[in-house]
């Protein structure tokens, strides 16, 4: 299951979720308010062969 980023627009802190992929927005854990926002968050992958380095913050080349 991924990983789902939320913020609360009511007490503006930020959770994470487990969730399955398409599921609802989330209420927040800490003041129960459903004003809730899912953010976007960066993903990081790795590959061999292609020349990406896993880690150097580019892909291919030099």
């Amino acid at each position: 299951m991924p990983t789902y980023e939320y913020a609360c627009m009511d007490c503006k802190r930020q959770f994470e979720l487990w969730q399955k992929m398409g599921a609802v927005a989330a209420d927040c854990p800490w003041c129960s308010s459903s004003n809730t926002t899912k953010l976007m968050s960066l993903c990081s992958s790795s590959s061999r062969g292609d020349g990406a380095s896993a880690g150097s913050g580019h892909f291919g080349g030099t």
